[in-house]
């Protein structure tokens, strides 16, 4: 698959990049470059490799899965700078 420079345009168009034509053509080199490692990965044969989540065989540390009632909500609003009606007050993160 190659990319050239008008899907270069089309895909920052379509993210809300904004580019200057003259860095289309070699934003696509790059691109291609990169398609063409990861096709080139793609070619390793993994058959029989087991699936890794760390570089270092960890086995987490289990505890018991005890139910309880819960903190107590009036001790642990102690803690924050504003509190109304049992819950925390955070600033609006979303306007």
């Amino acid at each position: 698959m190659a990319i050239d420079a008008d899907t270069v345009r089309k895909v920052a168009r379509l993210a809300r990049i904004r580019e200057r034509e003259e860095r289309l053509a070699p934003l696509a080199a790059e691109l291609n470059g990169i398609i063409q490692w990861i096709e080139q990965l793609a070619e390793v044969d993994t058959e029989g490799v087991e699936p890794m989540t760390s570089a270092v065989a960890v086995t987490l540390p289990m505890r018991d899965d005890v139910v309880t009632e819960g903190g107590d909500a009036s001790v642990v609003l102690l803690n924050a700078p504003r509190s109304r009606d049992g819950f925390f007050v955070v600033p609006k993160v979303v306007e």
